[in-house]
């Protein structure tokens, strides 16, 4: 969820991450003449994790993350995160509608105009906003978590409202306002879709102190989960270009 700065137990800090650009992976899964465009994660004696898509880069122990070729074996998918709406801070109503939701396949398809939308207004690729939405609320608009993060993009009731959003279960706010926030934070870190993801998971501030992905297991697992997904969403559309790389843009409201 964004900015929930929540701190879970340490598992060591994520070095040497900014080699992973936004521009460089999208570029390594989207372009259908490489052959192995791949991505290698390493992990250090501290348990620290290494990310790279730069072959010289990669390190001796290093293992195939992703691949551009390859789909990741059914045990290597990731699990899906998702709280349901906990009584009583969610009224029965809420409640109601998520549980029929959940039941609806058609929420998987419903959102892409509003994805769309604000893809081209904040310049950021499709399937970034489609991976992070399945990871927050597997599409579902009312979900609420423990933290009381709620709709689609899993927004704080803080960061609704510095993204103007007076309606968190509404779709089309939910979006543009998580989008906007996915976008300010590109801009501050350059682009870069690690540091990027990491921080709509554990805020910014995090991100900044640590210089990396914070040490927390939940934010290294959610970065996994988000790398992963977005490798697959990409691998159901090959034809689909995705966005330019993001050079920093204004993040308006919508």
């Amino acid at each position: 969820m964004p900015g929930s700065g929540a701190a879970p137990r340490a598992l060591g800090r994520l070095d040497d991450v900014r080699l992973l650009r936004l521009s460089s992976l999208l570029a390594a899964l989207a372009a259908p003449t490489v052959a192995s465009a791949q991505i290698w994660m390493s992990r250090g004696a501290d348990g620290s994790l290494h990310f790279t898509n730069v072959p010289a880069q990669r390190r001796g122990d290093a293992r195939v993350f992703i691949s551009s070729r390859d789909q990741p074996p059914p045990s290597q998918r990731p699990s899906q995160v998702i709280t349901l709406p906990p009584a009583p801070s969610v009224s029965a109503e809420t409640r109601a509608l998520y549980l029929q939701t959940a039941r609806d396949p058609t929420r998987y398809t419903r959102f892409a105009p509003h994805i769309r939308e604000a893809a081209q207004l904040y310049q950021l690729p499709e399937a970034l906003i489609r991976v992070v939405i399945k990871q927050e609320s597997d599409f579902n608009p009312y979900s609420v978590s423990t933290s009381n993060a709620m709709g689609l993009m899993q927004l704080l009731p803080s960061t609704a409202a510095r993204m103007n959003v007076t309606d968190p279960f509404e779709p089309r706010q939910s979006i543009l306002g998580g989008v906007r926030f996915l976008r300010l934070l590109a801009n501050t870190f350059n682009g870069d879709l690690v540091l990027t993801v990491a921080a709509y998971n554990a805020g910014a501030g995090a991100v900044i102190r640590y210089g990396a992905v914070p040490p927390y297991e939940e934010t290294q697992h959610y970065v996994r989960q988000v790398l992963r997904y977005y490798y697959e969403f990409r691998a159901r559309a090959p034809a689909t270009a995705p966005a330019a790389a993001p050079s920093p843009a204004a993040a308006t409201a919508p």
